[in-house]
């Protein structure tokens, strides 16, 4: 579709991000989380993505390079999900075969992509790039909120890394994801240092809707993309897509996990339910067909409406969503709006100059969620221990014991943490994942002999050259 024939433009980011969880427990919290978000999201999103853009987080693609991660994956896969549905299958009333037998398809549906990349769930995400239907952006090394951090040189360390870590696996075009779309002014100078190009912002809280809709040259020269809240509101809300009565529930499981019951209550019907991501499909594209014409009209220019979500969400989450996903791209072109990477995206649209806010996409659009009385002993913490690795660097620490302390730093560093501890959705295996790796990092800075094997695979292609800059 060539440009003038469309209402605007359409930049669907698919964010893709696991906190790193492997060897570090399976249920209910920890390697399970990381098994399904492939199973169920990753696997099919990938198998149809096309003109649209995905972020890999370092520490995703770490756990997913690793050779115990992919053994444990497809015994999970075979046990755990296909052999309970199968079990399932003899045993559930009449009424939630359909359903069983949805499960099942889609599990078996799942292990055929995974053998057709000899079990390496990393490989999906490199063809998708190869092929040119996805753009894949970067991050920072373990997804940690970069304004919260405490020194140039452990901003400079995630940043390193991170971008490391990409080019390593994928090459590297210049995007780059900010951890929960956080972002202070001033920030865009360190990501010009390291080459950055583009990235997301959310600046709802601080603009009129219509802004969202044209990129922001910063004055580093990195352009961001303001994410379209409006539109992401349409599905992600108490109210949105997911919430339909015809969906299936994420909670209504049977005891060996498998999805059986809807959300407007009784036995699945996967056949209405696909029906119904479908019209919601339709629903999204006319919507946003009719955004992008007003904003045309309004500021007499052509829109670019950036559609931002966890890819986690197409799948695990939101059963349908696959479906969903794959209805918008078949449709797009008919309901009149034309998709974009984010590379291309900022190549066609000319960006706009305005002053960006202090945000993220986290709870009132600030950065309570990671930095509030609640979560005060993680947040400063963790600060503590960064300037404390700074120290130990400055009086010699080198060798394995380094590499070991900032590792272990980074993993504290994650975004996760203080998000689950906030919101209390995983017990204490937040706020002792903090404390473990914190208790770990001092123990390498004054045990240098002690090592720790679960710590094998995180940030492989990790330098200290940054925390030893002047």
């Amino acid at each position: 579709m060539r440009g003038e024939e469309s209402a605007g433009d359409l930049a669907i980011v698919l964010h893709s991000h696991m906190p790193y969880v492997e060897g570090f427990g399976t249920y209910p919290f920890g390697e399970e989380w990381l098994f399904d978000a492939v199973i169920r999201s990753y696997l099919p999103v990938l198998e149809l993505a096309r003109d649209l853009t995905m972020t890999v987080t370092p520490v995703l693609a770490d756990q997913l390079e690793d050779e115990g991660t992919r053994r444990r994956l497809r015994d999970f896969l075979l046990e755990w999900r296909i052999g309970a549905a199968e079990a399932d299958l003899g045993e559930v009333p009449e009424e939630c075969r359909p359903a069983c037998r949805a499960e099942l398809a889609r599990y078996r549906r799942a292990l055929e992509l995974l053998d057709e990349f000899d079990g390496d769930p990393l490989a999906p995400f490199q063809r998708a790039a190869g092929e040119g239907r996805v753009a894949l952006a970067a991050s920072s090394a373990t997804h940690a909120v970069l304004p919260l951090l405490a020194t140039r040189e452990g901003l400079a360390l995630q940043l390193d890394a991170g971008i490391r870590s990409h080019r390593r696996r994928f090459g590297w075009d210049g995007g780059l994801w900010l951890p929960e779309c956080a972002y202070v002014p001033g920030l865009e100078r360190r990501l010009a240092e390291h080459g950055v190009e583009w990235f997301c912002v959310d600046q709802s809280a601080h603009e009129e809707p219509m802004e969202a809709l044209a990129p922001v040259r910063t004055e580093s020269g990195p352009t961001a993309l303001p994410i379209d809240w409006e539109a992401v509101g349409w599905l992600w809300s108490l109210d949105g897509y997911p919430s339909d009565p015809a969906h299936a529930q994420f909670e209504g499981k049977s005891l060996r996990g498998i999805r059986l019951w809807k959300v407007g209550g009784g036995a699945y019907d996967p056949a209405a339910a696909q029906a119904a991501a479908r019209r919601q499909a339709g629903e999204f594209l006319a919507a946003a067909a009719t955004r992008l014409r007003a904003f045309t009209a309004e500021r007499g220019r052509r829109g670019l409406l950036v559609f931002a979500i966890d890819t986690e969400l197409l799948g695990h989450w939101w059963s349908e969503g696959p479906i969903w996903l794959g209805a918008v791209l078949e449709g797009a072109a008919a309901a009149g709006v034309r998709l974009l990477t984010a590379p291309r995206a900022i190549a066609e649209h000319e960006p706009v100059e305005r002053r960006l806010a202090a945000s993220s996409w986290g709870e009132e659009k600030d950065f309570r969620t990671w930095d509030s009385p609640p979560v005060a002993d993680m947040a400063w913490g963790a600060r503590r221990l960064e300037l404390r690795l700074l120290r130990a660097l400055s009086e010699g620490l080198r060798g394995d014991p380094a590499l070991r302390a900032a590792r272990e730093l980074m993993a504290v560093q994650a975004s996760d943490w203080a998000f689950l501890d906030l919101r209390g959705q995983a017990g204490d295996y937040a706020y002792q994942r903090a404390t473990d790796h914190a208790r770990a990092m001092l123990e390498a800075i004054d045990s240098p002999s002690v090592t720790d094997p679960r710590m094998r695979s995180l940030a492989p292609d990790m330098s200290i050259a940054p925390l030893l800059e002047p």
